[in-house]
């Protein structure tokens, strides 16, 4: 089988961060977070990386990005644009918003030779998950069997504001049975609540939740694709619907011959979804390198 691949979902435009937050410096030696989770994929032992960007930001990402993965990793771009859609589609002239996760996923098809693992760019998973993911791409994961890893919910909240996330059953077996999005989440009291449509708060049970750490094979590749095409059909005009792959990945699961192992991590996910997010953020990663969990310099020659 062919090594596993790294794929991070990079080409978002931070709409509640108010920039691209992708590349913005988190670290005391310039780093943002994505330099992070690049360098943990590669001690875990990822050696391809294939990043979903927009064309118009390739010269930003080469900077502060690809320039210094090079030496040590294989670096592919893959480009999200808001009109490669499905043939038998045209996108709406006034249309700029891409059409979600999903879509971006898509791009990478023509450099995916082998399983692999998908994140977003601006989340801090921790070093635990590199690992867990990449043993179950090399020893269990086919074409029938796909994973992530989950996160305790109140461990990936924010003190700044509200959050979407992917609330996850699983079965007894272990096996992701029902993903279902909420997209108003807050901490209150140390717990987590969700602000319904109307503005009332419903208190939530601190389970399991998708931070889009995900471990796929190819075969999931024709499923997206057909899932992809039901949501335009139904959302073609709709000025800013998108499809994520929580939500793809349930309807997939209720119609195809596939499973999703469940694999869960203690570890303490952190990011950016608000600007009052980065002081926090940085002040931890700064004490992570104060007590050698990093280096001072990721890509320093070992």
């Amino acid at each position: 089988m062919a090594e596993p691949i790294l794929v991070i979902l990079a080409a978002g435009l931070g709409s509640r961060y108010g920039g691209l937050k992708q590349i913005d410096t988190v670290g005391n030696n310039g780093e943002s977070i994505i330099d992070f989770s690049i360098y943990d994929a590669y001690q875990a032992g990822f050696r391809k990386l294939v990043l979903i960007i927009r064309k118009e930001h390739e010269q930003l990402f080469d900077q502060h990005i690809a320039n210094k993965v090079r030496p040590f990793m294989e670096v592919i771009y893959a480009y999200q644009d808001v009109k490669d859609l499905p043939d038998e589609f045209t996108c709406p002239p006034k249309r700029s918003k891409p059409w979600g996760t999903v879509q971006a996923l898509l791009a990478t098809q023509p450099y995916i030779d082998g399983p692999f693992m998908v994140i977003n760019a601006d989340d801090f998973y921790g070093k635990q998950p590199y690992k867990i993911m990449y043993d179950f791409l090399k020893s269990e994961a086919n074409d029938h069997l796909f994973g992530m890893v989950s996160y305790q919910l109140t461990k990936t909240l924010t003190d700044n504001g509200s959050v979407t996330r992917a609330i996850c059953q699983k079965d007894k077996e272990g096996n992701l049975v029902k993903i279902t999005e909420i997209p108003k989440i807050i901490r209150r009291n140390g717990q987590p609540v969700a602000i319904n449509d109307d503005g009332t708060e419903s208190v939530l049970e601190d389970g399991l939740c998708s931070m889009n750490f995900w471990g796929f094979t190819p075969a999931i590749y024709p499923y997206l694709q057909e899932d992809f095409c039901r949501f335009l059909k139904d959302n073609l005009t709709v000025p800013k619907a998108e499809l994520v792959i929580p939500v793809s990945m349930m309807n997939i699961l209720a119609h195809k011959p596939i499973k999703v192992k469940v694999m869960s991590t203690d570890a303490q996910w952190f990011g950016v979804t608000y600007p009052q997010d980065k002081e926090a953020v940085t002040a931890r990663i700064t004490q992570y390198k104060e007590d050698d969990i990093y280096p001072f310099d990721l890509w320093s020659i070992e």
